[in-house]
């Protein structure tokens, strides 16, 4: 009997079962729309202003003061450096900066070092290291070491690499270091020397990153010099920012095809000390200085332009009575693969002269005659080749 009502129970609720009606079903709900998030943007003080510092060779005894200074005046100037309060900066954030990307302290310096000398790696770097400084090493091709202008105190790819490794950053100073506005100014742009410049610009500039794996988007020009042609293709060839040596405080609208930077050497001490007091100070920013450029036609210089001369220690010199009045602690002179050189100056027949002390390779040359008349920056170019086969 029991067993019967179980399974009248059991029956009932199969037949309940089997009489309920279809199973609604849902659809699936809408997801919702994603929220857009605008990024808040980045406190910039465009008030800032940054010094960028150059230098070349630093050595224990100096012996070319127009281009090196030495090991303790370097960690001297890094110890003012932090002293009178400014922040060593890297120069990709005075870039990032400069696009409203990031901001950066009010007084900043940038530590530069070009053309690859292998006391940078040897002596600058463990000094930059023990201050915690970062910096950015301009290199020129043709100077590293294997290549046609690699010398004793060449860095090698190497020794780049680990600098690379060890967060300094790499960037182009063209392959052979000349004067990037050609053999002739004030005349129209050969194919010829398109073609050269696109080398300059473009093929060091994929070398030093083929060879690095790096991005190179700055451009130190060789001596500084440059004209609206060189600024053109240099963007073409993909560099954000340019540098002259037209030492001058950067701001946060200074053009990034003429920024400027202070050349440092034991020669002329007051402009480390210039450019401390330039960057803590206020004002506008300066424009690169204008100048005049005489012709060498114009002009009686040795060796002559353009002229292929046998003797690879030749007397350079230029007749500066065309200028007018020249203002002799002004004068310099530089000779492309020497730098700036230790030219003299005699008043009374108004010749520069300079004897070249060591054989030059075979190649072409350019010599660069800067100074000053009546305040105003005055300049004369020429080139010559040594051939001596």
């Amino acid at each position: 009997m029991r067993h019967a009502f179980v399974l009248l129970i059991v029956c009932c609720l199969g037949i309940a079962g089997c009489r309920r009606g279809p199973v609604e079903v849902k659809p699936p709900e809408k997801p919702a729309e994603p929220v857009t998030v605008e990024p808040t943007p980045i406190p910039i003080n465009r008030h800032a202003q940054v010094v960028v510092l150059g230098y070349h060779r630093i050595v224990d005894n100096v012996r070319h003061a127009n281009t090196e200074i030495s090991k303790a005046e370097f960690e001297e100037q890094m110890q003012q450096i932090k002293d009178n309060g400014f922040t060593v900066i890297p120069l990709q954030d005075l870039l990032a900066w400069k696009r409203g990307e990031k901001d950066i302290p009010a007084q900043s310096v940038v530590i530069t070092l070009d053309d690859g000398w292998k006391s940078q790696y040897e002596v600058a770097w463990p000094i930059l290291k023990k201050f915690d400084y970062p910096c950015t090493l301009f290199i020129y091709t043709d100077y590293v070491r294997g290549g046609p202008r690699t010398g004793g105190e060449s860095l090698s790819w190497e020794q780049i690499a680990e600098m690379r490794d060890g967060g300094v950053d790499i960037q182009g100073h063209t392959i052979s270091h000349k004067d990037l506005r050609g053999p002739r100014r004030g005349t129209a742009p050969t194919p010829e020397y398109d073609e050269w410049l696109w080398r300059e610009l473009h093929d060091s500039k994929q070398m030093i990153e083929q060879r690095l794996g790096v991005k190179v988007n700055v451009l130190a020009l060789p001596y500084g010099l440059y004209n609206a042609h060189v600024q053109e293709m240099a963007k073409k060839a993909g560099y954000e920012a340019i540098f002259t040596v037209n030492g001058q405080r950067i701001g946060h609208s200074s053009p990034n095809d003429t920024l400027g930077r202070y050349i440092i050497d034991a020669s002329k001490p007051q402009i480390f000390a210039s450019a401390l007091r330039v960057g803590s100070g206020g004002g506008s920013v300066a424009a690169p200085e204008a100048v005049a450029e005489y012709s060498p036609e114009k002009m009686a210089v040795e060796p002559a332009d353009n002229a292929t001369i046998d003797n690879p220690r030749p007397l350079i010199k230029a007749d500066l009575s065309v200028m007018g009045k020249v203002e002799p602690g002004s004068l310099s002179m530089r000779v492309s693969s020497l730098g700036a050189v230790n030219a003299k100056y005699d008043a009374a027949t108004n010749a520069y002269t300079f004897q070249v002390p060591h054989k030059l390779s075979d190649g072409r040359y350019t010599a660069i005659v800067t100074g000053k008349v009546d305040g105003k920056k005055v300049e004369a170019r020429w080139g010559f080749t040594v051939d001596t086969k």
